[in-house]
């Protein structure tokens, strides 16, 4: 089996190469002076391949396409570490596409007979529904846990910024022995709104905001401060899907978060837990 590792995630291809044995394919990117894009993998490809490559951009839809393109009629595996569109899983207005539906009916396409579809902590699992292979969402959150774990945190209770994410921050609290609650929000008045723990008191313990994704940093800033302002000694994000759209982390740090902790599904600096073992993981035992 050959690993190919798309422009978007090479480093985290490379990972799970070397944790599965298997050869990394040679593999070139490049934009064309009208703007589209181009793939080439140099390297002898056999029947199974399998194919790593998030999607935060379209462009990188479209390599992703023309990596499936060149492994026609092959077993693929693909895996898509962060799946974008992926919050789109729904119509909400009339004359609305439901954009995850059609990326995956886009892809569908190029996968033939034997191929499986991975991605990690989708946001919306429907979506997987949209996918005519077999499908398997893999979940992140013991491996922030571990990392978190190793940072000796004082009486941490672990918060998720809703109700939404609850079931992720009480896997993280499992993982890390500790207390969980969810963030609730009161509306002061017409522009202010309060948020805090529902029934926890954070004021001197260390807290952990666990969530899917951060994409702007907005929310998630003003959490980090009204914690602080509430007693919590050291504040810690940790996220599967570091987006980090503009300045997020400048808001994140000018807020008083302690640390970013986040996985590679995207290559960020703030990437320092690695998901290539759940991975390579997952193939294993799918080709056993």
């Amino acid at each position: 089996m050959v690993v190919i590792g798309g422009p978007s995630s090479q480093l985290l291809a490379g990972r799970v190469a070397a944790i599965l044995g298997e050869e990394l394919a040679m593999a070139d990117y490049k934009v064309f002076p009208d703007g589209e894009a181009y793939s080439q993998v140099a390297t002898a490809l056999g029947d199974e391949v399998t194919v790593i490559q998030s999607t935060p951009t379209d462009r990188d839809i479209i390599y992703l396409m023309q990596l499936l393109d060149i492994c026609q009629g092959k077993k693929i595996s693909l895996v898509i570490p962060y799946f974008g569109y992926a919050r789109q899983d729904k119509i909400f207005k009339s004359g609305e596409p439901m954009t995850a539906r059609a990326v995956a009916h886009a892809l569908n396409p190029f996968l033939g007979e034997g191929s499986r579809v991975y991605t990690i902590n989708i946001h919306a699992r429907t979506v997987l529904d949209h996918f005519k292979p077999w499908s398997q969402n893999l979940d992140a959150t013991l491996l922030l846990s571990q990392a978190l774990a190793r940072m000796d945190l004082m009486k941490p209770v672990v918060i998720s910024p809703d109700k939404g994410a609850v079931l992720m921050a009480q896997e993280a609290a499992k993982g890390l022995g500790a207390e969980c609650d969810y963030l609730q929000k009161t509306r002061l008045s017409g522009t202010e709104v309060s948020m805090a723990p529902k029934e926890i008191n954070v004021s001197g313990r260390d807290v952990v905001i666990v969530d899917d994704m951060i994409a702007t940093g907005g929310t998630m800033a003003t959490a980090i401060s009204m914690l602080k302002a509430q007693g919590a000694v050291m504040v810690f994000l940790a996220t599967v899907h570091p987006v980090l759209t503009g300045n997020a982390l400048i808001k994140l740090y000018r807020s008083g978060v302690e640390a970013v902790v986040a996985t590679d599904t995207l290559d960020k600096g703030v990437s320092t837990v690695s998901v290539a073992p759940l991975i390579a993981q997952a193939i294993r035992a799918n080709r056993a």
